[in-house]
């Protein structure tokens, strides 16, 4: 209820479309299974956000507003690869350290705090080694997209991979989840291959993919998954899957078994 009212602001100031939006995610939440992913029921609240308003994608300016701001600090995230010893890891937290610039979760964040934050932060969950040996014997990489502005940061990590990337984006605007277009705005298509995921919601669901994703999916050596609703959309998948993300809410935290504000570098085994 708190992301329908939040998305429909950004979207209308007319009390009674709020109202009516409101009432739409009321009613859809009596339908809603105990089985649905986050991602799922996300998808059906900005679908009646956009429906009500007729805006497909209240974020944009505020999107284009966080991509500037990152490409405005990515030269001093240079520098600190360049004086960083293990330049895998500084970028592993560089590209977690972005993963704070969420709106579906809270509205205020400082970007360059946050970042210098979590380059000192310990990890809750820092399956570390399993992921280099993963990658040095990987030949493609399924990198899977979160948040924009966060976008702009994985560019340190996908040049650090040294190995063909594929990253693959939402089909549609769906909260600040990023897009084709945003993906090329954050000069991500410069270091890796774009992808369409073939999914609408705040998440990977699998079985809304595209059949080009899936595969990708299914064959790529590493899959690297940004970001919470990545997290929980791909948590009880059938493929190893090694997720990064800074952990936003209490139901993560006691699923994983970690304080909330986390960060984690984790190993999804079969």
């Amino acid at each position: 209820m708190q992301q329908a009212l939040r998305a429909g602001r950004m979207a209308t100031s007319d009390g009674k479309k709020l109202k009516q939006i409101l009432d739409k995610t009321g009613e859809m939440i009596k339908t809603i299974s105990m089985h649905a992913t986050p991602a799922e029921i996300g998808m059906s609240v900005y679908r009646i956000v956009s429906e009500v308003t007729g805006v497909r994608d209240p974020y944009k300016n505020m999107k284009q507003q966080h991509i500037a701001e990152t490409k405005s600090i990515y030269p001093e995230l240079e520098k600190i690869m360049a004086n960083s010893e293990d330049k895998l890891l500084t970028a592993i937290r560089i590209a977690i350290a972005g993963n704070v610039i969420d709106l579906g979760v809270k509205k205020s964040f400082d970007i360059v705090k946050d970042v210098k934050s979590i380059l000192k932060q310990d990890f809750a969950i820092f399956d570390y080694s399993a992921f280099k040996n993963q990658l040095e014997k990987s030949e493609n990489i399924l990198y899977i997209g979160d948040n924009v502005g966060e976008s702009v940061f994985d560019r340190i990590l996908i040049k650090e991979l040294k190995k063909p990337v594929k990253y693959a984006v939402r089909s549609i605007p769906i909260i600040n989840d990023v897009t084709m277009e945003d993906a090329i705005e954050s000069g991500l298509d410069e270091v890796a291959e774009l992808i369409d995921s073939g999914c609408e919601s705040p998440g990977i669901i699998l079985n809304q993919s595209t059949p080009e994703f899936l595969k990708l999916f299914n064959t790529s050596g590493l899959i690297i998954s940004k970001g919470q609703g990545n997290f929980e959309g791909l948590s009880d998948c059938n493929k190893k899957v090694f997720f990064l993300l800074k952990v936003k809410c209490p139901i993560i935290s006691n699923h994983i078994g970690v304080e909330d504000g986390s960060i984690i570098l984790k190993e999804h085994k079969i």
